[in-house]
């Protein structure tokens, strides 16, 4: 710690209760007091320092008071600053160091102790000691600081706050490893001039380690926020880096805000984002809900410079602290901006509201939501979707923009299924939650058809049309073959669902079988092709492995086929029974049955399925009867051109005979 003595008299101040005596031997003429402490000294020391003290004393003399008597009530730094003040008055030995130079420089200023009244007064010290020791050192320049809060208005007359801020910036700007500072300050080892480490004066080759940008957070963090938030903007305005400035807040917030999150894993908690010390001050709520609204508005409004998680521990306080209104519609903008880089469980929040209607915010990341898909970093074309078009399932457009969108719609279809249980939830605001993410940004539905899934069990009493009309939030041909399988025996869906479900269900299996069809053919094909070059050329020399792995190929298409197959069959079975027992379903409702046979069944199964919304008929057994016809006419048009052949023939020989007889 920087220090200087002054004087050189032994302490001859002795303190008894709440009065101090000078013990020089003779009797004090003059008391001083000083809010509740009583100084019994002696007039000349004082006055020979003191244009203030001076005066007082002439005024008290002329009042006839053998023993003079003097009120300082607005003493910067009240009584025990005047205590150091009285010793340098009667030369003896004080320290001045960074955390008291502040409370004499201000307090010399009051009484006026200028070189007018003695040579080296206290002025005069305390602004040489200030100037050349304290601005030149990143500690100090923070302890005396810290103590202008208690002076701001004497220190900010005097110039001592801006000095203090302008070292500080100055320094937090420049790059530490250039100059070796803070690191000796911190405690760190001494440096050689070659700059290698020192270890009891001998060098070890070693080199310091580099500090990092956020080494000044944590001394920062101990100023007072009107302190703290001059120093910030003046570092801002000298050009430090956006995100180095964002972390000193957020670092600052964390330690006094108790409300917050303190994660000790993840990124948050290394670099700059680690979270400080507990500190000793507590704020009061109201304390903590300005210093959260001002912290607020002193981040900027740009995506990445804090963590997603930051600002949803921010917001869900300031529900809790009741902060303004624009404040709270600031953090939710704020978290709307980059929610694509938010977490499950950063969305998932308590309801704060008075009436309790559900467990979770779902207005608040409602509200998300609709910042989000207002930025433009979701439409870089201007208005309508980022996709170009759609084409057999797959997304045709810009990666860079499809992105954040489908991560959003993956967190927000995690987040309804996070909310489904929730018995007090309303159906329209699960609905609008769910319609609110574009159709292009679900891949695949199988979280929508998921988080659907809770709802509808934890809310059994909807009616059939509220169910449909939550259902026909899912596109069926956006499931995977595994949610299909659980909706075409999910009992707790309208049966327009399923029966869309097994319909799109088979066509997929279809399409995969005839694309495996397609792959063994062309591996037959070209394993036949193999053969034949290899033995035609007659050498075979690359070819043996090439074989190898195809005949393993086509043994594993070949089961995968069966197995799906396999399941062609039994979803055939189901579709059939399904058709039978709509057939049966439409005889009753005709009172008995169609008067036509077996064609009114027909018709029935054709109006049933327009009414369930197919502009097609579900008939799978006569799709694989329509196969099937299509072999036996291609064997029978086989068959009947080899018979013609043979007509021919023997016409032509019937032909030859009757010439050659002729002749004869």
């Amino acid at each position: 710690m920087a220090c200087m003595k002054l004087g050189s008299k032994s302490d001859a101040f002795q303190r008894q209760g709440q009065a101090w005596f000078c013990t020089t031997g003779l009797p004090s003429d003059i008391v001083v007091e000083v809010g509740e402490m009583s100084f019994h000294l002696h007039k000349f020391p004082l006055l020979s320092r003191s244009g203030v003290m001076e005066r007082r004393i002439a005024e008290a003399s002329k009042e006839g008071d053998d023993k003079c008597l003097i009120e300082i009530s607005d003493l910067p730094g009240g009584d025990k600053t005047f205590e150091l003040v009285a010793k340098f008055c009667y030369g003896v030995k004080l320290e001045l160091t960074a955390s008291n130079v502040v409370y004499l420089r201000c307090a010399a200023e009051h009484l006026e102790m200028t070189e007018e009244y003695g040579e080296g007064n206290l002025i005069s010290q305390t602004e040489t000691f200030f100037n050349q020791v304290v601005l030149k050192s990143w500690k100090d320049s923070i302890k005396a600081l810290h103590s202008c809060d208690e002076v701001l208005e004497y220190a900010d007359e005097l110039n001592i706050t801006k000095k203090c801020i302008e070292s500080l910036a100055m320094r937090a700007s420049t790059d530490p490893n250039l100059f070796g500072w803070p690191v000796v300050e911190h405690g760190g080892p001494m440096q050689s001039p070659g700059g290698s480490v020192l270890w009891n004066g001998i060098s070890t080759g070693a080199r310091p380690k580099h500090t990092s940008s956020d080494w000044w957070y944590e001394d920062a963090s101990m100023l007072s926020f009107p302190l703290f938030k001059r120093l910030i903007t003046v570092m801002d305005s000298r050009g430090i880096r956006e995100d180095i400035i964002a972390g000193s807040l957020t670092y600052y917030t964390r330690k006094y805000l108790p409300g917050l999150k303190r994660r000790r894993g993840g990124a948050e908690s290394s670099g700059r984002f680690s979270t400080p010390l507990a500190s000793g001050t507590v704020l009061s709520e109201e304390e903590q809900k300005n210093l959260l609204e001002e912290i607020q508005e002193l981040l900027r409004m740009q995506k990445g410079l804090v963590p997603t998680k930051f600002f949803v521990d921010m917001l869900r306080i300031a529900k809790i602290l009741k902060a303004s209104p624009d404040c709270i519609a600031n953090l939710e903008k704020r978290i709307g901006m980059q929610l694509d880089q938010a977490a499950l469980e950063d969305l998932v929040m308590p309801s704060f509201s008075h009436t309790m209607e559900t467990l979770y915010d779902v207005d608040s990341v409602q509200r998300i939501l609709d910042h989000f898909l207002g930025t433009d970093q979701i439409m870089p074309g201007g208005v309508g979707s980022p996709c170009s078009s759609v084409d057999d399932g797959n997304l045709i457009g810009s990666p860079q923009s499809i992105t954040p969108m489908t991560a959003v719609a993956k967190l927000i279809d995690g987040y309804l299924a996070e909310v489904a249980p929730d018995v007090n939830l309303k159906l329209p605001k699960f609905q609008a939650l769910a319609a609110s993410v574009p159709e292009y940004a679900r891949l695949l539905d199988d979280g929508l058809y998921r988080a659907i899934d809770i709802y509808l069990k934890h809310h059994p009493w909807l009616a059939e049309t509220e169910r449909e009309n939550l259902c026909r939030l899912l596109d069926c041909q956006k499931l995977s073959l595994e949610a299909c399988t659980h909706a075409a025996q999910n009992e707790r869906l309208p049966l327009r669902i399923i029966v869309q479900v097994l319909f799109f269900e088979q066509l997929q299996l279809r399409t995969s079988v005839a694309g495996c069809f397609l792959v063994s053919d062309n591996l037959d094909g070209g394993s036949r092709q193999l053969r034949s070059g290899g033995f035609v050329g007659g050498s075979t020399e690359g070819g043996g492995g090439g074989w190898a792995t195809a005949v393993r190929e086509n043994q594993v298409l070949k089961v995968g086929m069966d197995s799906m197959r396999m399941r062609v069959c039994e979803l055939e079975k189901e579709c059939s029974n399904m058709r039978q027992e709509i057939e049966k379903l439409g005889k009753t409702t005709k009172g008995g049955g169609s008067a036509n046979g077996g064609g009114g069944g027909g018709k029935t199964w054709e109006n049933v399925s327009k009414k369930l919304g197919f502009g097609f008929k579900l008939k799978s057994h006569q799709m694989c009867s329509a196969q099937e016809g299509s072999v036996s006419k291609s064997n029978n048009e086989n068959v009947k051109i080899e018979k013609l052949k043979d007509v021919k023939e023997r016409r032509g020989k019937h032909k030859k005979a009757s010439s050659i007889s002729s002749e004869r």
